[in-house]
């Protein structure tokens, strides 16, 4: 199968860049924000978020990782820290890949049990394949694949890019 570079590793340090501006920008009236990242390349991605903010802001960042079974996400939904440590804050759940929406959509479903002050939600790559009604506020690249394309980003030895097959 066609492999293709859609994102370089420059090109994800910029995106990433951008979006935590965007972030930045739309919690300019908090002391605080939580990053809540899903397990694996949502949190890896998250992370790379909360670095970019630090850096270019003094605002309070706390890094959550959301945890779920992908595949199963009615199992449930876990977060490292517990509610009361983003209760009534602002919160931006991330995610590499926005495809279909399920996972986005059960890990917002997860957030609304508790009272948050604001809530966002940020991706890498944003497909136009959704089969929920979710949307990413802040998006890196925005793609229209076909349903038998995939998108993988892959995040190893310090490096990224993101490949269409």
């Amino acid at each position: 199968m066609d492999t293709s570079v859609i994102l370089t590793n420059e090109q994800i340090a910029h995106k990433t860049k951008r979006i935590a501006f965007q972030i930045l920008e739309s919690s300019s009236n908090e002391s605080e924000i939580v990053i809540a990242g899903i397990i694996g390349n949502g949190y890896i991605f998250a992370q790379r978020l909360v670095n970019e903010l630090k850096t270019i802001s003094d605002i309070d960042v706390i890094l959550c990782e959301v945890s779920m079974d992908k595949r199963n996400p009615l199992a449930g939904v876990q977060t490292d820290i517990p509610p009361s440590q983003y209760e009534n804050k602002a919160l931006i759940l991330v995610d590499d890949v926005l495809n279909s929406g399920t996972t986005l959509i059960y890990g917002i479903k997860h957030f609304l049990e508790v009272p948050l002050k604001k809530f966002k939600t940020a991706v890498l790559i944003n497909r136009n394949h959704k089969k929920y009604p979710v949307k990413a506020d802040f998006k890196g690249l925005s793609l229209s694949t076909s349903l038998q394309e995939h998108v993988h980003v892959i995040f190893e030895n310090g490096t990224a890019k993101a490949i269409l097959e």
